[in-house]
Formats: structure tokens, C-alpha cells, sequence
């Protein structure tokens, strides 16, 4: 855990979040600022920097935050009609918060290319 960051402070609790999902080693909860219906960041619980850290450190997590958007998807209802999973890795990608996560938007239209 890295206590100056915002998403392990949630990890622990000392941060309020909209629960959607959890396991032993994954969180999902609503974004606060949704871009979409459905806008759920899925993190694991331990603290790598980015998607690519977490992959490399722990191929089998990043397939469990994975199957957590899977799950979110269904929970919410996105999973029949589509939803998009983004992962911002870097600060040129608008990565915000230096925690692996990623986001699962749906319940609108999706346009091509995003922003």
C-alpha cells in the first residue's frame, strides 16, 4: 500500500467509494466524475503503478482485474448490448492516478476514435 495514494487509501477504507465488486484481491467501485451509465474502475488491491507493472509483476491478477470487469459488466447490465474497457497507463494516456486500473464504461453509444 502507498499511503499518498488516492485508490489504496479506498483499498483500506479510509476513503468512502460505491462498492460494486469485490474479492480478495480485486476492488470495483463507481467513478466519481462517470463518463458513462456504466463508468466502474476495477483496481487491484495491491498497489503497482500502472497496467503494465501489474502484468508484468502478476500475470494472474491482471487476469482477475480482468474477469472483474467481466463481472461488472454483467452486475450492471452492460454485458449484452457492450461496454469498453480502458486502461490510461502514463500521464500522455491522462492517467490521473498512479494505481493500476481500469475503467468499465457502458449504457451509451461508444463512439470511434474516443477523445
Amino acid at each position: 500500500m502507498s499511503t499518498d495514494c488516492l485508490f489504496c487509501r479506498i483499498v483500506e477504507g479510509s476513503v468512502p467509494s460505491t462498492v460494486v465488486h469485490e474479492t480478495d484481491s480485486v476492488l470495483a467501485f463507481r467513478d466519481i466524475d462517470p463518463q458513462a451509465d456504466t463508468h466502474v474502475l476495477v483496481i487491484p488491491k495491491e498497489h503497482f503503478p500502472d497496467a503494465a507493472a501489474m502484468a508484468a509483476a502478476d500475470p494472474k491478477l491482471a487476469g482477475e482485474v480482468l474477469a472483474a470487469a467481466g463481472e461488472v459488466a454483467k452486475i450492471d447490465g452492460v454485458d449484452a448490448s457492450g461496454y469498453r474497457l480502458v486502461f490510461n497507463t502514463g500521464a500522455d494516456a491522462n492517467q490521473t492516478v498512479f494505481h493500476a486500473h481500469c475503467h468499465v464504461l457502458g449504457g451509451r453509444n461508444l463512439q470511434w476514435p474516443p477523445g
